[in-house]
């Protein structure tokens, strides 16, 4: 078994034909407020940028599972310690990021992401609880970590 798997969480591509609207829209009002000045056609270029960064950047954030460590984003877990691991089907995700929730958990959530991972630490040096991440296929992030439950 291949003891890597790597998942990028992009934004629904949904949401790309969103921002186009959003920035001909946004556009649209510059251009009626200028009275047809030559410059506003890089209001368009400019918005259009935008929105193209912040849909890209979003979906930047990564979970992998390689080394020996579960990475979520920028942060690290070695696998050696955590205790137990489960998926979190959408139904539940409502549940388990609100009254559930413990305030010292760490997430790394993208709301666009129907389906989490809950990562229970076994570390008495570490106060954080539990990890809750996002990921479209739990399935496949609980294979690689030897303590991960069939529950879901």
């Amino acid at each position: 078994m291949d003891s890597t798997y790597r998942e990028r969480l992009y934004v629904p591509w949904q949401w790309w034909p969103a921002a186009a609207i959003a920035v001909a829209l946004i556009g649209y009002e510059v251009q009626i407020a200028a009275r047809g000045s030559a410059w506003v056609w890089a209001v368009y270029a400019v918005l259009g940028a935008l929105a193209a960064v912040l849909l890209f950047s979003m979906g930047r954030a990564q979970v992998q599972v390689r080394d020996g460590e579960v990475w979520a984003g920028d942060a690290h877990l070695p696998v050696e310690l955590i205790s137990r691991a489960a998926a979190v089907p959408a139904s539940a995700k409502s549940a388990a990021l609100g009254r559930q929730l413990d305030p010292a958990a760490y997430l790394f959530h993208r709301s666009w992401v129907k389906t989490l991972v809950v990562l229970v630490l076994d570390d008495p040096d570490d106060p954080t609880p539990y990890w809750m991440v996002s990921t479209r296929h739990p399935d496949r992030v609980l294979a690689h970590i030897p303590t991960a439950t069939a529950l879901s």
